[in-house]
């Protein structure tokens, strides 16, 4: 495994934690779609909550919540569309994003930003 899929795996398991604490339910993690992957589908309430994870080492590029671009969103998009088909859910739905920044291997800040996206208005 390269330093770059075990900072993402760590970036998602640290966002499933912070959910899990918030009173979040974790239906899915890795969620795949054709070539695309949502990283965590959650339950919020009555809400169906779709989750990007980005996590970075360094803030010298810019801060992971810069790297969500729209042909992501649009992606992410249609595989959610999939998994509410697949799962039968016909409901209100919320995309998010948790933005991770590892300072050391013991200290990181984590960014949660809700309703980042609505598909179709781009």
């Amino acid at each position: 495994m390269t330093d770059r899929m075990k900072t993402g795996r760590r970036g998602e398991a640290l966002a499933r934690t912070y959910l899990l604490d918030k009173g979040y339910l974790v239906e899915a993690v890795n969620y795949r779609y054709r070539r695309t992957e949502i990283d965590i589908v959650a339950k919020h309430g009555d809400v169906l909550v779709f989750v990007e994870v980005k996590t970075r080492t360094s803030l010298a590029f810019g801060h992971p919540s810069i790297f969500f671009k729209r042909e992501q969103q649009r992606r992410i998009s249609r595989a959610a569309s999939m998994y509410m088909e697949e799962t039968g859910y016909d409901w209100e739905i919320r995309f998010d994003l948790i933005a991770i920044y590892l300072k050391s291997p013991e200290a990181y800040q984590l960014d949660h930003y809700e309703d980042v996206f609505f598909p179709g208005l781009h």
